[in-house]
């Protein structure tokens, strides 16, 4: 398990005004109708759903997509996208700063994440997880083959598989380095050859006056108490995705250098944020 991200120096919590209070009531209800509703919509769609396709999944992808875009509506977080999305069979990788991350990659784009199994147990969390395919890994050397094998099976369905190979989130204002590792599925020999990655740079522009670093979410914070913060502020920043330029696989001679390439590329959009 990759360590947690800390740079020592969280932002202090700020008291919550009446009027934020407001908006943490109604923007919070509202987004609790849209996405447990639409989870509602999505597992019985599913019911019908898996008979008929199996791994699959035509319908409950856009159910997805369609909640996560209305998500952003709720909260007045605007969202801009740069470049083409993938249309070949493959992967996406993207630098990691806040839980908003799967929400705006989710928005765009019918995408299936592969997350760190601890994750399948969270409450609430893991169970939205589950329900919406994302694949589980051990991020461990001696696990690969089995990861080779649940790579290889989502992706002769069709799935374009998205990762965070920071292996944890930051603050926002930066990159950090891409661990090779997490790419060694990719080399299989049964893979490598159709295999395609696309690396994706999240940006957050936040709120005017407030800290940089108001969308991050890292090292220990609480998930409700960020959650509070971005539905009480009145006005909402923005979420800037940039779609590179995909990449074959087998055109990189091993995983290292595959990771640094992609790597570079999300830093060059990114680079006016970074120390």
């Amino acid at each position: 398990m990759s360590p947690t991200w800390n740079n020592g120096d969280p932002i202090a919590p700020e008291p919550v005004s009446a009027l934020g209070w407001g908006r943490v009531v109604l923007r919070g209800a509202l987004l609790g109708l849209v996405v447990f509703g639409g989870l509602a919509l999505l597992l019985i769609a599913r019911l019908f759903e898996k008979p008929l396709f199996g791994v699959d999944r035509p319908v409950t992808p856009y159910i997805t997509q369609a909640v996560c875009r209305t998500t952003f509506v709720i909260m007045g977080l605007g969202l801009l996208v740069r470049g083409p999305r993938l249309k070949v069979p493959g992967a996406v990788v993207a630098n990691h700063s806040s839980w908003l991350d799967i929400f705006a990659l989710n928005a765009r784009k019918n995408v299936y994440f592969v997350s760190k199994s601890e994750v399948a147990s969270w409450p609430g969390i893991g169970w939205l997880a589950r329900a919406t395919g994302t694949v589980f890994i051990k991020r461990d050397p001696r696990d690969v083959k089995n990861q080779v094998f649940v790579f290889e099976e989502r992706l002769s369905h069709g799935h374009r598989l998205l990762f965070f190979p920071e292996g944890t989130s930051t603050d926002s204002l930066r990159v950090l380095p891409f661990k090779p590792t997490l790419f060694a599925p990719f080399f299989s020999d049964a893979i490598v050859h159709d295999m395609h990655i696309q690396p994706v740079t999240v940006i957050y522009h936040p709120p005017d006056g407030t800290d940089p670093r108001f969308y991050g979410w890292w090292g220990d914070m609480g998930f409700g108490e960020h959650l509070l913060k971005v539905l009480a502020q009145r006005k909402q920043g923005t979420v800037e995705l940039v779609y590179h330029a995909p990449v074959r696989v087998d055109d990189f001679p091993n995983r290292k250098s595959l990771a640094r390439y992609l790597e570079e590329q999300v830093r060059s959009a990114h680079s006016r944020l970074i120390e």
